[in-house]
């Protein structure tokens, strides 16, 4: 199960276990984790950030014109490590190291494949991840941000990669490609440079938060707010909100599940256990699984950070304009969506409220669900059902 989390974290903090990752390839190619700053980086809401810094890491060749180009955004809880290995006895690739690579759907023999860590990263600690956020330290007063970290929208993710693009003179890109958090980076991309992106993918993904969905992402906020540590964002220096860090990690892993693949994988509830039956506050063997689990994972991840990315999830709405008409007028690329059937998470209704948008605009995406018993991480464990698919819409 250690293995689980390790994946579920590469994104919405998902479960994973041992045998449960698809992408197991011994000759994953190395990957170099690279850092990019830029200053005076100004967000949606007008505030200024006095520095910026986030990782990105790169697979395939960049060709003389530049125009190879494949962005990755990634999901909620995962950061810019797509594909390959750091180093050769790493347990795991890349998330999505099925799908990228030479001769694979994303082929690194064609194009220049490109990811980056988003701001406010869940995983500051994590020695793997690079990123600006609440913890980080204020220039202004030499002390971690906390609470006075400007709010960032999913619209500020995607002018960072802008900014880290145009650091290495990329103009053009090819396809944007993202799945969940990552999939809204890819369908704001193709609004906010329209001219810029030539084909978007969202995989699991959606135009517009609607209630049902703010309302469950906000029970992922709601336990790090509630952790006495927690002191109002300003816990650095002191107790981290571990507590609340793991519930809302475990609350996000079992969101991410579907109940088939959760109740395959956990112990079998026994009947009538007997320290269930002595306390209220004793627990229980199918709880330890989920919350060991996530306690594992908590140290790395900040609660600040989850807040301020539950926040920009729930602020979304592609175009970030009137309403999601409005927005996705601004589209040119051509689209492909694939979410998951059994998704719980990201229902595909979501997905297709954009796709009957677009048809009505006169415009013409394609639409495939991904089957499989994962729920929401369908998008990561059986992204390889839809390798022709992709590929196609690569190559078109």
């Amino acid at each position: 199960m250690q293995r689980s989390i390790v994946i579920i974290l590469s994104f919405f903090i998902l479960l994973l276990s041992n045998g449960c990752h698809a992408q197991t390839d011994a000759d994953a190619a190395f990957v170099e984790k690279q850092s990019f700053t830029f200053e005076n980086f100004t967000t949606l809401g007008g505030e200024v950030i006095p520095e910026v810094t986030v990782g990105w890491e790169s697979y395939g060749e960049l060709n003389a014109a530049k125009d190879n180009v494949i962005l990755i955004t990634h999901f909620f809880s995962g950061n810019s490590h797509a594909a390959g290995k750091y180093k050769a006895d790493d347990v795991l690739p890349g998330y999505w190291d099925a799908i990228i690579g030479p001769g694979k759907a994303i082929d690194t023999n064609k194009y220049f494949v490109i990811s980056s860590d988003t701001l406010v990263n869940a995983f500051p600690h994590d020695p793997t991840v690079i990123t600006t956020g609440p913890a980080s330290i204020n220039p202004e007063t030499g002390k971690p941000y906390g609470l006075d970290f400007p709010v960032v929208t999913i619209r500020d993710f995607v002018n960072v990669q802008h900014e880290l693009l145009e650091s290495l003179g990329i103009t053009k890109l090819h396809a944007v490609v993202g799945a969940s958090m990552g999939s809204l980076q890819a369908l704001e991309w193709s609004i906010a440079y329209p001219d810029m992106v030539e084909r978007m993918v969202s995989v699991i993904g959606a135009g517009a938060m609607d209630a049902w969905t703010i309302m469950a992402l906000e029970h992922w906020a709601r336990p790090i707010r509630h952790d006495p540590n927690w002191n109002n964002g300003d816990y650095y220096g002191g107790e981290a909100p571990l507590t609340g860090i793991t519930s809302t990690l475990a609350m996000i892993t079992q969101q991410a599940m579907h109940p088939v693949i959760m109740n395959l994988r956990a112990p079998k509830p026994e009947v009538l256990p007997e320290g269930a039956l002595a306390s209220v506050t004793n627990s229980m063997p199918v709880l330890d699984y989920l919350f060991a689990n996530s306690a594992t994972r908590a140290p790395l991840a900040d609660g600040n950070h989850l807040l301020y990315l539950v926040r920009a999830n729930q602020l979304f709405v592609a175009g970030h304009d009137n309403n999601l008409a409005s927005g996705l007028a601004k589209v040119k690329a051509k689209t492909l969506f694939l979410p998951a059937t059994n998704d719980l998470l990201l229902q595909p209704y979501l997905a297709k409220q954009v796709v009957t948008e677009l048809e009505q605009q006169g415009k013409a995406p394609q639409y495939e669900e991904i089957e499989g018993v994962w729920g929401h991480l369908d998008g990561l464990f059986s992204i390889s059902s839809k390798a022709d698919t992709l590929k196609a819409f690569l190559e078109d």
